[in-house]
């Protein structure tokens, strides 16, 4: 059924959880698997840390195939912190790579601190053709 599994990932145990489901998703059906992380800076020690953890999350899975991707997220007008920059670069990603199922971790954030910060997930099931597995917190 799944043939390409892209996984985004940041720093958080949600996303470590989210990577472990597509891990195991990916060995079910046989499929490639590409981690992705998305970095809204220019800053180069910003750069490194999102390719340490790219590089500590890939050693970390077992899959047939795998690769990852470091995302440079651009942030429209100055608008820095909603998710939009994040969430366009990851459906880009998604409909580049082709992938067939993307898994993401949420922050399950809840009332005004959603609405003023939103949901980078939330903003993935608008924008992306794929079927989406949203991983919840523990």
């Amino acid at each position: 059924m799944y043939k390409k599994i892209m996984v985004a990932i940041d720093d958080s145990e949600t996303a470590q959880d989210a990577l472990e489901k597509a891990e195991n998703i990916a060995h079910s059906y046989n499929a490639a698997l590409c981690i992705v992380h998305a970095v809204n800076s220019e800053d180069i020690a910003d750069k490194q840390a999102g390719a340490d953890l790219l590089k500590r999350a890939e050693s970390s899975v077992n899959a047939l195939s795998i690769e990852t991707r470091l995302l440079q997220a651009e942030d429209e007008f100055g608008l820095t912190g909603t998710g939009t920059a994040t969430s366009d670069s990851i459906a880009a990603a998604v409909n580049e790579w082709g992938a067939d199922l993307l898994v993401v971790g949420t922050a399950n954030r809840r009332g005004l601190e959603r609405f003023v910060v939103g949901s980078v997930a939330e903003q993935l099931v608008a924008k992306v053709e794929a079927s989406i597995l949203l991983v919840r917190p523990k």
